[in-house]
């Protein structure tokens, strides 16, 4: 009786150690329009509602903007999987939220334009209109853990930049 028990134990030990090493679920990855889709959404919702009224965004090379905010980040289609670019095109406000997945093997060049808009922004407003310079300067541009290329400039950046981050975060 007591060898059968011990091997019943034995045996429900292995179970519960061998269920223990299956590998989770693997989520499938998101698509690039559902990537394109998490993207907007995550710009939405870090933003008041006034901002999303005024500030448009872009997600299709389609929009009657597209190529001037292209222009203007120094970015092509080619250069992105998906995106969602908010960007003030007016020269009175440092205002800009892209948030991107580079096309294979483009990431150092999205990195790369994305630093000089920041840099000419700062250059643009270094001389008047002292908050937007501060804007500019306290831009945020990061590679998130899923290769997004994330940059915030705008007032409260942090704020701002956390919470697309983590709704991304949470949409993988």
């Amino acid at each position: 009786m007591r060898r059968i028990f011990a091997l019943t134990l034995s045996a429900l030990t292995l179970l519960c150690a061998l269920g223990g090493c299956k590998s989770p679920a693997q989520k499938e990855p998101l698509t690039a329009q559902a990537r394109t889709q998490l993207y907007k959404t995550a710009i939405e919702n870090a933003r008041d509602s006034e901002t999303n009224d005024y500030m448009g965004i872009i997600t299709s090379a389609d929009d009657e903007q597209a190529s001037l905010i292209f222009l203007l980040l120094g970015l092509s289609e080619e250069d992105m999987t998906s995106y969602a670019l908010s960007v003030s095109p007016v020269n009175v406000r440092a205002y800009a939220i892209a948030a991107v997945l580079p096309a294979a093997g483009k990431d150092d060049d999205v990195l790369e334009a994305l630093n000089d808009y920041v840099e000419n922004q700062k250059e643009s407003f270094r001389q008047y209109l002292e908050v937007e310079y501060e804007n500019a300067v306290n831009t945020r541009l990061e590679t998130l853990d899923d290769g997004t290329v994330l940059m915030v400039m705008c007032e409260g950046q942090d704020a701002v930049f956390d919470s697309i981050r983590d709704t991304i975060e949470q949409g993988q």
